[in-house]
Formats: C-alpha cells, sequence, structure tokens
C-alpha cells in the first residue's frame, strides 16, 4: 500500500487506511479514489496529492 501526501496542507492519504469520513475504506488505492473527492483537510482536489517514496 501506498501513501500520497498534500501539497498544500500535507495531510497524508495512506491507502491502507482510507478516507472512512469520506466513504473510502481502508484498502482503496489512489487510483480508485473517485474525481471528485477532496483532501479533507484543506478541500483541494486529489491532484494536488502526490506520491511518497
Amino acid at each position: 500500500m501506498k501513501k500520497y501526501k498534500c501539497v498544500v496542507c500535507d495531510y497524508i492519504y495512506d491507502e491502507a487506511l482510507g478516507d472512512p469520513d469520506s466513504g473510502l475504506k481502508p484498502g482503496t488505492k489512489f487510483e480508485d479514489i473517485p474525481e471528485d473527492w477532496s483532501c479533507p483537510e484543506c478541500g483541494v482536489t486529489k491532484t494536488f496529492l502526490e506520491l511518497m517514496e
């Protein structure tokens, strides 16, 4: 599972944890997140999240 970091607010999206508050179950891969999802911290679209090395 991978992690992605929001470049605006540093929120971490962890595929293993998902985002249950937004309806994303644990194990939801980044590419499977709907295009209308937004960062729960700052509200930007998923295009502002970058893969963490």
